[in-house]
Formats: structure tokens, C-alpha cells, sequence
């Protein structure tokens, strides 16, 4: 379901040019924590800019029978879509600033009161440039020259490179599902007993499969070595009770190096924020 490279390379509106020109030298802009920015600088990257992408996506309807378990793959194709919109703006601006990547990147999600059916996805991160202390500009860009994502904090990206791994790509997978209804002779066998409803269980385990699934199919893609950080959440959005989004979520991370060795931070205040 990854985006066709043509597609990810967007236009930025007037606004953002005027944002990332007015930036640029010696000033930066950073949703970073202070420990995240010194470990960060540390690990050989300096902070070139705060970059995001947004989409707002109208989601359509789709049918599906009322006692079957299935994917409704119509509206996992809209929401992986609105995603990957906000992705690539985000990208496209960190691209504009000749960053090789952007780090601590999140992805979230808001309605809005002027339709219940419309959302909004927005992609924010920091966008860095390797500074060659560790490792040569350009380096981790993507085989199409593209930068990297990750939304690692700025402490997972230093240790991350300390024992020789690099991140790859933000990888996703998604899946809308239709969980079955009981039937009603279900419903009355199951009434005033303890019992595990296999129906239910059987769909939301399939559901979570595919995201997950998908998401380790875009790792391979990118020739990573792993996933990390991964979380898998749940949504029902405008669907109602028997609709659910899963949606799986992770840094694909690859060695770039054989001889690493963990080194300790020069910093003295607690690494957290």
C-alpha cells in the first residue's frame, strides 16, 4: 500500500516556503526537548527546522454484511492514504531544507465539528542534516533521495547510532475491520455465562495481524533490518461499534556500521523529555 514515489514529492503552499526562507543559517526551529537537542547534536546531526505536512480527507462509506468478520478495504485505503499525504508535505518541507532526515515525528489525528465524516492528519518532526562528525550528509537519505523519517525521541536517535544502527523509514500498516454481530440464538447462549466470545476475538485478532503485517512489509521494503518502537492502536471513528481501525506504527532501522561501540554522554542532567 506504500505510496507511489511520483506522488510523495508535493508541492509546498506559499506559506511554508515564506516559514522555511525566513529559517535557514544559524536559526532553527525544534519540537525537541533540550536533552533531545544536545543528544542529538551529539550523536553527529544538527536541527535544521520544524517541518509538517497536513491532509484533510473526507472518508466514504462502505457496506459490509452485518454477520460476516471482514476488512473494509475502502476505508483502510482512505485512512492509509490521508496518512501518507501529511507524510510526504512533511517531507517535502524537510526536503527544502536539504535535511537527510527527520526525527521525532509525530502523527495525530483531529475532527472537526464542520463534518463528522472529514479528518485531519498531521505529520510534525524535526528535520536534521548530518554535520560529518559520525557520518557524511546524504548518507541515510532513502535510495531515491529522499530523507529519512523516525519518531524516535531525540534519546532513542543517539543511542540508536552509538551501537551502530540507523533509522530507515517510518513505516505504517492499517486495517479497517467489520467484526461480525451475534446472531440471536448466539446471543441468548451466551446470556449470564462467563464465556470467551470467539466471534469477536477471532476478528480483532485478524484485524491487528494485517496492520501489523503491513507495516513489516514497508520495513522490508526498505531494506531494514528491524522495527522498533512499535505500538498498535485501535479506533472506531465515525464507523460505529462493529468498525475499528487498527493501526500499527514503527522506525525501520538497519546497521550501518559493524565496529560501533556504546559511548557514554558528556552530559550530566537527567536524559528524559
Amino acid at each position: 500500500m506504500t505510496m507511489p514515489e511520483s506522488q510523495r514529492q508535493q508541492q509546498l503552499p506559499e506559506s511554508a516556503k515564506a516559514r522555511l526562507q525566513a529559517g535557514g543559517g544559524e536559526f532553527f526551529t525544534s519540537d525537541l526537548s533540550v536533552n533531545e537537542f544536545v543528544l542529538t547534536t551529539q550523536a553527529g546531526f544538527e536541527p535544521l527546522g520544524l517541518v509538517m505536512g497536513t491532509c484533510i480527507y473526507h472518508i466514504g462509506m462502505q457496506q459490509g454484511r452485518w454477520n460476516v468478520s471482514q476488512e473494509l478495504p475502502f476505508l483502510t485505503q482512505a485512512l492509509y492514504n490521508a496518512r501518507e499525504l501529511a507524510m510526504s508535505r512533511m517531507e517535502s518541507e524537510a526536503a527544502a531544507l536539504n535535511a537527510d532526515g527527520v526525527i521525532g515525528v509525530e502523527v495525530r489525528s483531529a475532527s472537526y465539528a464542520m463534518s463528522s465524516d472529514v479528518i485531519e492528519f498531521v505529520a510534525v518532526g524535526t528535520a536534521v542534516r548530518a554535520d560529518g562528525t559520525n557520518i557524511q550528509p546524504g548518507a541515510l537519505k532513502t535510495p531515491q533521495g529522499r530523507p529519512f523519517t523516525s519518531h524516535l525521541s531525540g534519546q532513542d536517535f543517539w543511542t540508536l547510532f552509538q551501537h551502530g544502527w540507523a533509522p530507515r523509514a517510518l513505516v505504517m500498516g492499517t486495517c479497517v475491520y467489520h467484526v461480525a454481530h451475534m446472531s440471536f440464538r448466539q446471543v441468548l447462549q451466551n446470556l449470564g455465562a462467563n464465556t470467551e466470545l470467539g466471534i469477536y476475538t477471532q476478528a480483532v485478532y485478524d484485524a491487528r495481524e494485517i496492520s501489523m503485517a503491513r507495516m513489516q512489509y514497508e520495513g522490508q521494503q526498505v531494506g531494514a533490518n528491524g522495527v522498533v518502537g512499535v505500538s498498535v492502536t485501535e479506533d472506531d471513528w465515525i464507523w460505529g461499534e462493529h468498525a475499528i481501525e487498527f493501526f500499527a506504527m514503527g522506525t525501520a532501522v538497519a546497521r550501518f556500521k559493524s565496529d560501533a561501540a556504546p559511548v557514554t554522554p558528556t552530559m550530566t542532567m537527567p536524559l528524559t523529555g
